[in-house]
């Protein structure tokens, strides 16, 4: 049985200009979604009033036990590292730049999208949607949670719905969702880690009989990379 861990839902939305606690960034591939496969540098925000009982990053809700910094040293740092990695630096292609969490819409990110774009990237937002809408961004994926429903202003802006399924009954909490989303929106169904074995042959079923929906695996898991 999965415990649960409690957390701080007092937390707030941080005004622009402010520090950000990060708890990690490191550059990878993409693992899940409609990126998958795609060199991507993520960063991942700590704090998080969502909560699932299933994350399996629970060591980022906490936002107290981990660094804060201003924008220009978290886009210094992504700098630093992406060009440290790459064999052709001359060349016009960069990484996509992945904004996690914990639950990264918990800060206004204008200020950190913006900086990250003027040097060139894409931004990439994860989200369970549970917060204000903030930053500029060239892709939205949203994961909505039971625990804390998505607002519909992030639901609207979404290009990707990705819904964990835990359990049979997540099919028809997947289509509620699906029905919100605008129309260009692709949609994507996960198992979720600890059940692939017993979710993972549902889904594909499910899919089968509903194709407007596609698969989404933890691909990074499987292959052993962050």
């Amino acid at each position: 049985m999965i415990k649960e861990k409690k957390i701080n839902t007092t937390q707030t939305i941080h005004p622009i200009n402010t520090t950000i606690p990060v708890m990690e960034s490191f550059y990878t591939l993409q693992g899940e979604g409609y990126h998958t496969g795609k060199a991507a540098y993520f960063i991942r925000l700590a704090g998080c009033n969502v909560g699932c009982v299933w994350c399996d990053v629970k060591e980022s809700w906490d936002e107290s036990l981990y660094p804060s910094f201003r924008v220009e040293k978290i886009v210094d740092k992504a700098v630093e590292d992406i060009t440290s990695n790459l064999k052709h630096q001359t060349l016009n292609i960069k990484p996509i730049i992945v904004i996690t969490g914990g639950e990264p819409l918990l800060y206004n990110l204008d200020e950190l999208t913006t900086a990250l774009q003027q040097q060139g990237f894409e931004t990439n937002l994860e989200t369970s949607g549970s917060s204000p809408l903030s930053g500029k961004w060239n892709w939205i994926c949203i994961s909505p949670k039971k625990f804390k429903a998505p607002l519909q202003e992030v639901v609207d802006a979404a290009n990707e719905l990705k819904v964990v399924i835990f359990n049979k009954h997540d099919f028809k909490w997947a289509e509620d969702y699906a029905a919100q989303v605008n129309k260009r929106c692709k949609l994507y169904l996960q198992p979720e880690w600890s059940k692939k074995e017993i979710i993972t042959p549902l889904i594909v079923e499910y899919i089968k009989e509903n194709p407007q929906w596609q698969l989404s695996l933890q691909t990074h898991k499987y292959i052993n990379v962050p």
